[in-house]
């Protein structure tokens, strides 16, 4: 269960890097790849240039959480789909396809489900209401000081929780194959992401996303392409070959039971779905366009290369089984894998391009952390400065200048958390972190988000009683549940019996958001209730939108 568990999270964290080796300290430090580390410091000098030249075009406020508002749409969704293909994606999910076939097909396209709602409900709107964070979206027609609080603490939670989930994976991952030790990978992840965020903003965050995307995009083509060379480009052949010599047989081309119980499996689909659209660092990203049609744009371009991607690594994973699982070469004494399954995709890059591509793949999958973690830190920040210290606290009546110092001070914070939190957390198993965070972006973030744009009842008091209620359920069903009560904390038997409870935490959000609206008869409520309209003519046509150009 434990093991199936964690092989699942992978899915669950598209940026993020977790696999069962990387989380339970069990991996085999490997001698120093000097290939590997030559082409990351090449990338860093690369990406520290991008930095230096968004310093200089980075001014203002705008300019700093979201580019001004300049990055077209393709730019965005490139950036964006960097994002979500991380190593995790890139090793985890060929890994299970390596170990489980056609399941690891079905579960690495599961969370693309989320997009469709992303493009159809949220970006357009998203768009033409807010500025810099999801909260000016939630906040529009309600009180300031309840929603941004609110906001803020849900996306901080998503935002930290992300955070110790990177940087431990981090440090193990450049364990594993640069042979450089934890702490080094784990100081050098979080000064890097300081420095990114630090004086390029969002601007530097948008193109070392894109340079980061590329790379992996190339370097995962060009692997799925040498396999499909490797069987004359049939596939038919990839699968029957793979069946013939793999351990399971046939069975590698069903569906399994990689989820134990319907319920923990619609409360998985239901994570994955709406936690993607309640994703703090993802909304932010379609205030880096000019208008509502660019960050539709955005979407699209997003999910064909995400979809792309999974394609690509699908075939990566059979690839695998033939030129990695039949390669003595590629294993140790008692014949298991080197470094475990979720190494099959490196192993595959040595099996067809040697050392070189190795070291360039490696270097790849490190520098989707960086690429990540920079963009977990912007949203961080602005949660901070833009949401409690600028409209909390200072209740609006601020400088640019001081919101921005504030922000730059939460970088820097940010950047020491998250690396001594990367130490103390380095051999313990963090996996539930990031299923965490996914439950409270679709248990508070996405209800409040979605209720505020669609529903002319939603109240300040709904929003806050549903919100809150949704966030702590979410923490403490998790906590009670098998994955933290029994693997983590050692207990015989849960109190909460499901591994996911994303299904519970949301209906009681929804629910009690809703009730508590309807039954709120206060003249605030009525004049939240008038100002719906407005918002939602602004929300279809982008009258008055923040920086809104035409293209």
């Amino acid at each position: 269960m434990k093991s199936k568990l964690l092989t699942l999270l992978v899915l669950l964290a598209p940026s993020s890097t977790l696999w069962a080796e990387a989380l339970t300290g069990e991996v085999e430090r490997q001698p120093l790849n000097i290939s590997a580390i030559t082409m990351f410091l090449i990338f860093v000098l690369a990406t520290l240039g991008i930095t230096y030249w968004a310093s200089k075009q980075s001014k203002s406020t705008s300019d700093y959480y979201s580019a001004g508002g300049r990055i077209t749409g393709f730019q965005n969704g490139v950036a964006i789909a960097g994002d979500f293909m991380s190593a995790a994606s890139f090793l985890g999910i060929a890994a299970l396809v390596f170990t489980t076939g056609y399941d690891g097909l079905i579960y690495s396209i599961g969370f693309l489900v989320g997009w469709p709602i992303i493009l159809f409900l949220i970006a357009e709107r998203l768009r033409n209401l807010g500025r810099y964070t999801f909260a000016d979206v939630a906040s529009y027609r309600l009180k300031q000081i309840p929603i941004r609080t609110l906001s803020a603490c849900g996306s901080l939670v998503v935002v930290a929780f992300y955070l110790i989930a990177q940087m431990v994976g981090a440090g193990k991952l450049i364990e594993l194959l640069f042979g450089l030790n934890y702490h080094v990978a784990v100081v050098l992840v979080g000064v890097l992401m300081v420095l990114y965020v630090l004086f390029g903003g969002m601007l530097a965050t948008t193109w070392v996303q894109i340079t980061k995307a590329i790379l992996l995009l190339f370097g995962a083509s060009f692997m799925a392409l040498m396999v499909l060379k490797y069987v004359n480009f049939d596939i038919g052949q990839l699968f029957k070959q793979a069946v013939d010599v793999h351990a399971k047989g046939d069975a590698i081309m069903s569906p399994g039971g990689l989820v134990s119980d319907p319920i923990s499996a619609i409360s998985l689909g239901l994570a994955l779905m709406f936690g993607t659209a309640g994703l703090p660092h993802i909304l932010m990203r379609f205030f880096t366009v000019g208008d509502a049609k660019e960050a539709r744009k955005s979407v699209f371009y997003a999910t064909g290369l995400i979809g792309y991607f999974y394609i690509l690594t699908f075939i990566i994973g059979f690839g695998a089984i033939l030129m990695v699982g039949t390669n003595p070469a590629f294993k140790d004494a008692s014949g298991a894998l080197i470094g475990g399954a979720n190494m099959a995709a490196v192993h595959l890059s040595d099996a067809i391009g040697g050392s070189l591509f190795l070291g360039f793949m490696s270097a790849v999958s490190f520098a989707t952390i960086l690429a990540v973690v920079s963009g977990l830190a912007l949203a961080g920040a602005s949660a901070v400065s833009h949401d409690l210290y600028a409209n909390v606290i200072k209740k609006g009546k601020v400088t640019e200048k001081s919101e921005l110092r504030v922000s730059k001070v939460t970088v820097v914070v940010l950047g020491i958390l998250a690396i001594l939190l990367g130490i103390a957390f380095e051999n313990q198993n963090v996996a539930f972190m990031v299923a965490l965070a996914f439950t409270v972006a679709a248990s508070c973030n996405f209800p409040i988000l979605i209720l505020s744009m669609y529903w002319k009842n939603l109240t300040t008091r709904g929003a806050t009683v549903g919100g809150w209620l949704g966030l702590v359920s979410a923490v403490v069903m998790m906590i009670l549940g098998p994955t933290i009560w029994v693997s983590v904390l050692g207990h015989e038997h849960a109190i909460f019996p499901y591994e996911y409870p994303a299904l519970f935490s949301i209906v009681i959000a929804f629910a009690s958001i809703i009730v508590v609206s309807k039954l709120d008869n206060s003249p605030a409520a009525e004049e939240e209730r008038a100002r719906f309209l407005p918002q939602f003519v602004r929300s279809q046509t982008g009258l008055g939108a923040s920086g809104a150009v035409s293209h």
